[in-house]
């Protein structure tokens, strides 16, 4: 069985249990998605299925990849992903659907977080920013970020405004709580990284991230 699969978020949304209890959750539409190639220990060392999804307009795919998804005969893909399984389970042309999951599984969703533009220290790095009686607008400013004697440089590190955001992120540890077989659709218990319609992959949760997780 193949580790994961690609979705698109789709947004948030708001159930409620028999006993009353709300529990927010995250909808995803988990692909279909469709084996582009499988590599086998004999050819490449290992194994592992490299599926895509969602389709693209050909002309927007090199002409490299054109030829690998013909080889494969699908139609051109936006998205290619390799995860590990059995290369004997699937061939290439094979589709994947959100039914590889069971509710109640733990996964680990890995997703883009929300581009935020240039942020200062206090809002990139949760500064407390300096004393309103400092004066000379420096309440907002990050203050010294080094010394002029040793080493006459800023430490490489040094927490400082910057760009936020936009950044790979893993949940790890999730719940699926509910799937949509008919509609394609993974429903996840709690947040997901990332804007509506924002690429996400949904992996199961190896071994050292559950342990994480409980932690």
């Amino acid at each position: 069985m193949i580790d994961g699969i690609l979705g698109k978020k789709l947004g948030m949304t708001e159930f409620f249990l028999e006993n009353g209890t709300a529990v927010i959750a995250t909808v995803i539409e988990a692909g279909p998605c469709f084996v582009v190639q499988k590599k086998t220990k004999e050819k490449d060392g290992y194994e592992a299925v490299q599926i895509g999804f969602e389709e693209a307009k050909p002309r927007r795919v090199t002409k490299p990849m054109l030829g690998h998804f013909k080889k494969a005969g699908v139609s051109p893909l936006k998205h290619v992903v390799e995860f590990s399984a059995a290369a004997g389970d699937y061939n290439p042309g094979d589709e994947i659907k959100a039914d590889i999951f069971k509710e109640g599984e733990t996964v680990d969703v890995v997703g883009t977080s929300k581009g935020k533009g240039f942020a200062g220290v206090m809002k990139r790095h949760n500064f407390r920013g300096q004393p309103a009686s400092h004066g000379g607008m420096a309440h907002r400013r990050p203050g010294g970020i080094g010394s002029n004697t040793y080493p006459a440089r800023v430490w490489k590190g040094q927490k400082m405004p910057g760009h936020l955001g936009h950044e790979r992120v893993t949940m790890q540890g999730v719940r699926v709580f509910k799937v949509d077989t008919d509609k394609n659709l993974i429903i996840i218990k709690g947040s997901v990284p990332g804007p509506r319609g924002g690429l996400v992959i949904i992996k199961r949760t190896s071994k050292g991230s559950r342990d994480s997780a409980a932690a």
